[in-house]
């Protein structure tokens, strides 16, 4: 099956992402969170394969009582885009922002579009991973759509792989 990653079989190539709000296993800032300005974080990142035709970005928190809770869902960015400024806006259709070309945003676990910062139950922390998964399509999704649509459709198509963790505590 061509391009299709499998974690038994094939290990992707690597996108190295962060922020410069924190590093990996430091704790989110408050402003990034619902406690805060529940505004999205700043991310970077390197490694995008030549042949990629586009990126998303899931956030989720995978230690959600109930279940991997997903906290944004951004995707169709175009492949020469280096990063995200915080504070996105919570649009379904990004293209009034031409520094993301076109990008699209879904529905969270909280059912809204955009960004949702971390939101742990008080007295608990999790941990919340920023995954970027480099395409060699673009989604055929409309905005406003689920987690689910976009894991369907990505299926066979995972260029390369990175994750930003990041955790919260209330």
């Amino acid at each position: 099956m061509k391009n299709m990653i499998d974690s038994n079989r094939l290990k992707p190539i690597a996108i190295t992402i962060w922020s410069e709000a924190f590093k990996t296993g430091d704790t989110i800032p408050i402003e990034y969170t619902y406690d805060g300005r529940n505004m999205s974080p700043p991310l970077l990142w390197t490694g995008i394969p030549s042949n990629t035709r586009s990126i998303t970005i899931i956030m989720e928190d995978p230690d959600a009582p109930r279940g991997t809770f997903t906290h944004w869902i951004i995707y169709n960015i175009y492949p020469h885009i280096r990063g995200l400024p915080a504070f996105m806006p919570r649009t379904p259709d990004l293209a009034v922002w031409p520094l993301i070309g076109n990008g699209f945003q879904g529905i969270t676990s909280f059912g809204i579009i955009g960004y949702g910062g971390p939101c742990p139950p008080r007295g608990e922390t999790h941990r919340y991973v920023f995954k970027i998964y480099a395409l060699d399509i673009r989604l055929p999704l409309e905005p406003e759509v689920s987690r689910a649509d976009i894991m369907r459709e990505i299926n066979g198509h995972i260029l390369a792989i990175g994750e930003l963790v990041g955790i919260y505590g209330r």
